[in-house]
């Protein structure tokens, strides 16, 4: 899970994500980066601090310039997980038991007190409401 919040919180940046469709389709450099995405190079340095960091691309160095590919791999794996624990999240989410006990009991009250089909009037009469 913790890969998967990396790489999300990575691509979550507008300018991180139009990062990674360039690189998705040719290796490139800082300087090739400035000039298509109109950002200073410290700015392109920090957003490739980020995505490296995520895992999400590697550099290659050749003289003065630095080289940036997509590391697909990585990307996928997050995806998947995200995918897997979305469709299935009692496998594959590593939620503390805590929660999901938690949530059973929730739902449980609902049923039991409540219009499935509207929760809301319970939620308003409940102690802590919802929104």
């Amino acid at each position: 899970m913790e890969t998967a919040l990396l790489v999300l919180k990575a691509i979550s940046q507008p300018t991180r994500l139009r990062i990674l469709l360039l690189l998705a389709e040719a290796e490139l450099c800082s300087c090739e980066l400035v000039e298509l995405l109109g950002v200073t190079q410290p700015a392109i340095s920090q957003h490739m601090n980020v995505l490296r960091g995520a895992g999400l691309v590697s550099e290659r160095k050749s003289g003065t310039w630095v080289y940036y590919q997509l590391q697909r791999s990585n990307l996928g794996q997050a995806l998947q997980w995200l995918s897997r624990a979305v469709l299935k999240p009692r496998l594959h989410a590593n939620l503390p038991t805590a929660e999901w006990s938690r949530l059973d009991q929730l739902l449980a009250d609902r049923q039991q007190n409540c219009d499935a089909a509207d929760p809301q009037p319970c939620c308003e009469t409940s102690k802590k409401g919802c929104s």
